[in-house]
């Protein structure tokens, strides 16, 4: 099986960085580790043990370690289960499953009911909303309720919207300049500001030391999205040059009846929460 990771010694930093990033959350934590079809899967348990359960899927590319920091919202209101998504960076098998037909909704439905679960509730950001909306068509009995930020496979933006990415990540693996990486990530960030030192060292690791995911979990049928009858609520940001909530919105409004939609105004794919936008969510998975 060819490796996600360049050698060993890029797995090595990867998952050193992973460790890193786990401990300087500085919460109580548990590996879990569950057999799928498709390969072993690694979850990190956390949060409130008594409260409801939740399964977060984390960014492509990312990690569950770097997506905990940035979801620590969710932490004191859910017995969380964050997954590590098979053939990403990170400990679950490495397997790379297909971003255009549903296996890593099938991979996720297995995960769910290998946790002892019937259904779970479920919170996912772009390449990880994208795993759960598979997942929704896929097994949609699984999903009790679910929560899709800036999320892919719903309508995803042509592909040559991203191109004035690729300009400078091919600089960045000629030069490994810094303004380099910089310029490849502002046209998601759409700020300077909205590129933080966190991403900027999980990105760099993942590029530099994983083959990484290029293409996106892609648009779902209106008749498979369908399948999907319970609870959901669906963010998508303006400025959203992967995902544009002009495009993600009035699909999701139109498949799912009992859709829920919010816009995050003046912002792109990478963004930080509002404080109320943080509470809706947590009160709409409650």
């Amino acid at each position: 099986m060819s490796s996600i990771y360049r050698n060993e010694n890029a797995k090595k930093a990867v998952l050193e960085l992973y460790d890193r990033q786990l401990e300087a959350l500085g919460i109580p934590f548990k590996d879990i580790y569950v057999e799928t079809s498709f390969g072993s899967t690694h979850l990190i348990e956390c949060g409130d043990m008594d409260k409801k359960p939740l399964l977060v899927f984390h960014g492509g590319n990312a990690t569950t370690a770097y997506n905990l920091k940035y979801c620590d919202f969710l932490l004191p209101h859910f017995h969380i289960y964050a997954v590590d998504t098979i053939g990403h960076p990170g400990k679950s098998a490495e397997v790379s499953l297909s971003p255009y037909n549903q296996d890593y909704g099938k991979w996720a439905g297995e995960v769910i009911r290998q946790l002892g679960y019937e259904k779970l509730a479920c919170f996912g950001g772009s390449f990880g909303a994208g795993v759960l909306v598979k997942t929704m068509c896929a097994a949609p009995e699984t999903v009790e309720r679910s929560v899709l930020l800036v999320p892919s496979a719903i309508k995803n933006a042509l592909s040559i919207k991203s191109i004035n990415m690729m300009f400078p990540m091919i600089m960045y693996y000629i030069t490994h300049k810094e303004k380099w990486f910089r310029k490849c990530l502002l046209p998601m960030a759409v700020e300077e500001k909205n590129i933080s030192e966190d991403i900027l060292i999980t990105a760099r690791c993942s590029i530099d030391n994983a083959k990484i995911k290029s293409i996106m979990p892609q648009d779902e049928k209106e008749s498979e999205l369908k399948k999907y009858r319970s609870p959901v609520l669906v963010m998508a940001a303006e400025k959203d040059c992967l995902f544009p909530a002009h495009k993600v919105l009035p699909r999701a409004r139109k498949v799912w009846k009992q859709c829920d939609t919010y816009m995050l105004e003046g912002r792109g794919h990478m963004n930080e929460l509002t404080e109320k936008e943080k509470e809706m969510i947590v009160e709409f998975l409650k």
